[in-house]
């Protein structure tokens, strides 16, 4: 496959591909190395609606289903969208605007989830004039930079997640939302290596509030200062979308936010996320004991 890469630290395009054409026997294998070597791939001009975006999906494993329910739900995609069901754009502090800016933080998806994300694949469908650009860091690339003193507080950390921490940040009436109290706190390994290769990253996210062990201030302070670490500007990567443009991203070892546009133009991308398995490490993230 050709491929460009997209920036120095991690991530490629991959060109003259169209995703409705790769199966299980036909590209999948090219694509799953291309993503565990290069943590994010990027593909433009696909032409994606729900039935091909969720083919694409079941290709890399089982997809996400936030649900506490006894018989869980078929999987649904996550519409992302400031248009109200009565059709108007929701304007800037409207629920529907505050759903998607709460992604502005720093983040890896569903830390706060029982079984996390392996991978989110995230299509545009409706893009603004200016704005709306997701960033992203490989806490790959940052792990391998960073000073070995900071390494050495991270090692063997067990970070505790919980949904409802972020969501306070923007709005406290966002975080008491049923969608998001309904999961209990988690905690997972602050460093993984990739079962593939080995190579170690950096497992963080906003919605990361304590530390295993330490006091609640020395913990959030350690959750900020890598987290600073590995989001400054020499590692992001800021996507500028365009309709059509497709992004599968490996949420073992990136972080990635939103950014604002007009509230008042409507955007529209769909998400799903690919929920972790035993082969992906799923039960080298856990502490060695319950945390």
């Amino acid at each position: 496959m050709k491929t460009t890469a997209v920036h120095p630290h991690f991530g490629v395009e991959v060109h003259d591909l169209d995703l409705r054409d790769v199966t299980a026997d036909k590209g999948y294998a090219e694509l799953r190395d291309l993503f565990e070597r290069h943590c994010l791939l990027l593909f433009r001009g696909q032409d994606f609606d729900h039935a091909s975006h969720m083919a694409f999906g079941e290709l890399w494993g089982p997809i996400e289903v936030r649900s506490k329910d006894a018989v869980k739900p078929p999987p649904e995609m996550s519409v992302m969208t400031n248009r109200r069901a009565d059709g108007v754009v929701a304007g800037v502090n409207e629920p529907d605007t505050l759903w998607l800016r709460a992604n502005q933080f720093w983040h890896t998806d569903s830390t706060f989830l029982p079984v996390p994300a392996l991978a989110n694949i995230l299509a545009a469908h409706i893009v603004t004039s200016s704005g709306g650009e997701t960033e992203f860091v490989s806490t790959r690339a940052a792990w391998r930079d960073m000073p070995e003193a900071l390494k050495a507080r991270a090692r063997d950390a067990v970070v505790r997640h919980r949904y409802a921490h972020s969501r306070a940040k923007l709005d406290a009436e966002l975080a008491r939302d049923p969608r998001i109290t309904m999961w209990e706190d988690t905690a997972w390994r602050a460093v993984l290596a990739n079962p593939v290769h080995g190579e170690e990253a950096l497992y963080l996210a906003s919605h990361a509030f304590g530390v295993v062990g330490l006091p609640d201030s020395e913990g959030q302070a350690l959750i900020d200062e890598l987290t600073a670490f590995a989001t400054q500007d020499h590692y992001v990567y800021s996507h500028a979308w365009q309709v059509g443009d497709v992004i599968v991203w490996d949420e073992r070892a990136t972080m990635h936010r939103g950014r604002p546009w007009p509230y008042e133009e409507e955007r529209k991308l769909a998400s799903i996320c690919i929920s972790l398995q035993e082969s992906d490490g799923l039960e080298s993230m856990r502490p060695p004991v319950a945390a």
